[in-house]
């Protein structure tokens, strides 16, 4: 039986701007067909086990011929597959759909048509040139301008075009830009009409250039100005001055690579978006129960006499989640806990606490082991019996000092953390190509994760490439260990915090 094929318009860049629609076909999809102006970031919205296939265009280039693309679609279909054919932009606007979407039909093969945001339309927005406007511009004309002149001339009826509409988009023009200008000025319009090429639209490579018709093709070559941009001719150029606006964002530009747990890079994607960066998300660290036959029979074994503690101690969000997993794996009740107090490290660590109704003691000044230990060292007294439910790989800092006071503690593993399995061949073609231009580091197994993840990928000497950008750690322990593994550290956050972590890369934004 025939699978199903969804022609997906991925929008202009930001991988925000897909429609839900889009996205959910992604989510559903057993095969991604994608090409260079589909931004990668939505590839991790794929189910496991999904494939995904490149076939996009370069301009030195193809990658695979628009006849190959249509009858891949038939074959991956024809296997039983759901198929997204994730195209950049709206599929509709030269985006060749019909040509796919007729060959389906001609093997009966069930297909969708999802739109995307139009690049023609959002990238001048984010250049802060609207392609309409009440005094300027009231309708518009999308043309292509990828082709040779012959064909240009061909399709584009110069006469009737040049002054039909206020504004003229261009799409794929850049090498053209000298031969479209002398068209439109040889068919009415002024020489003095404004100009504007924004190259990589919503992306963090977005840059703009202005001109005139008259000069548009000196600056164009002056500034090497390379595809793929969208041409903007017309009076509402004008109003970029006035309404700019992506490009005063504190973090416009920076593509930060944010290496956090695959559960908890939501609070810092969504800092680094708001404040206009592109953030790219890389998992590597994976957190699970524990595997461990005698791990587990020793935390059901601590859950069963869980009314002898005085003190809990929770290090992470992770040990809080984790450990109310085992609760209820054992059958156990929280409220044997009730003559416990609850202690926890830093801010999301209490507020996970909290979610689930347990208000926890006075948070230390530095959201670390040893700030609580310095704050609560009086409180406590000897032979009274802690609890740390915590990783693995948790640091061994705590305990020992509990211990230095006189306290019982029983360590509680409640989670495994691992390495991800899954390669990302995306990240190392923008490492290699300078396009990650912040690194985040939120722990020091992120720093080890990733080192060793590249290193599984084939990259010998991961520090050597991490060092070509700019490194922000979270705090002094993560900073010491990024240094140990041979990574030049640019920035650290003053509190072990998200919110210091972000003010770091915004300043270090505005020095550069």
């Amino acid at each position: 039986m025939a699978g199903k094929v969804f022609l997906v318009g991925a929008g202009p860049g930001d991988a925000r701007l897909i429609t839900v629609k889009g996205l959910q076909c992604i989510e559903q999809a057993d095969v991604v067909v994608y090409d260079r102006l589909a931004n990668p970031s939505l590839l991790k919205h794929m189910k496991r086990g999904a494939d995904k296939i490149y076939v996009g265009k370069r301009p030195d280039r193809h990658t695979m011929k628009q006849e190959e693309i249509n009858q891949l679609l038939v074959d991956l279909a024809l296997e039983g597959k759901t198929v997204v054919r994730l195209k950049g932009g709206d599929p509709t606007i030269f985006g060749r759909v019909g040509e796919e979407a007729g060959l389906l039909r001609k093997h009966s093969i069930p297909f969708e048509i999802v739109p995307g945001v139009t690049a023609s339309i959002a990238v001048p927005a984010y250049a802060g040139i609207p392609v309409t406007h009440r005094d300027l511009a009231s309708s518009l004309s999308i043309i292509t301008g990828h082709e040779s002149p012959d064909k240009l001339d061909h399709s584009i009826k110069w006469d009737k075009v040049t002054n039909a509409t206020g504004t003229l988009i261009f799409m794929m023009g850049v090498a053209k830009i000298g031969y479209i200008s002398r068209q439109l000025m040889e068919h009415g319009r002024s020489p003095e009409t404004p100009v504007a090429l924004v190259r990589w639209g919503t992306r963090a490579e977005q840059e703009t250039l202005t001109g005139t018709l008259a000069d548009i093709e000196d600056k164009v070559a002056a500034a090497n100005f390379q595809p793929p941009a969208v041409i903007v001719v017309g009076e509402a150029v004008l109003q970029r001055e006035e309404l700019r606006w992506a490009e005063e964002l504190p973090l416009f530009g920076r593509r930060v690579l944010v290496t956090r747990a695959r559960s908890q890079s939501s609070q810092l994607v969504r800092r680094i978006e708001e404040l206009g960066g592109e953030p790219y998300e890389c998992p590597v660290i994976e957190t699970v129960m524990p595997v461990s036959e005698e791990t587990l029979q020793h935390s059901r074994q601590v859950l069963s006499a869980l009314g002898e503690y005085d003190w809990v101690f929770f290090t992470s969000v992770n040990g809080v989640e984790f450990f109310f997993r085992h609760l209820q794996q054992s059958g156990v009740d929280i409220r044997l806990l009730y003559r416990a107090r609850i202690a926890a490290v830093g801010p999301a660590t209490r507020a996970a606490l909290a979610e689930r109704g347990i208000v926890t003691e006075e948070l230390p000044e530095r959201f670390q082991a040893e700030g609580l230990a310095e704050l609560l060292g009086e409180e406590w007294e000897s032979g009274q019996k802690a609890l740390l439910p915590r990783g693995n790989l948790a640091r061994s800092w705590l305990p020992e000092a509990l211990r230095g006071k006189g306290l019982e503690v029983t360590e509680m593993v409640t989670y495994d953390t691992v390495v991800p399995e899954e390669n990302d061949d995306e990240l190392i073609s923008l490492l290699e190509e300078d396009s990650i231009h912040i690194i985040t580091f939120t722990s020091s197994s992120t720093v080890t994760n990733l080192i060793a993840m590249l290193k599984r990928m084939g990259l010998s000497d991961p520090a050597s490439v991490l060092n070509r950008s700019a490194i922000a750690c979270i705090g002094p322990i993560t900073a010491k260990t990024a240094e140990s593994c041979g990574l030049r550290v640019t920035v650290t956050a003053e509190e072990s915090t998200i919110d210091s972590l972000v003010e770091e890369l915004c300043r270090l934004n505005h020095k550069t």
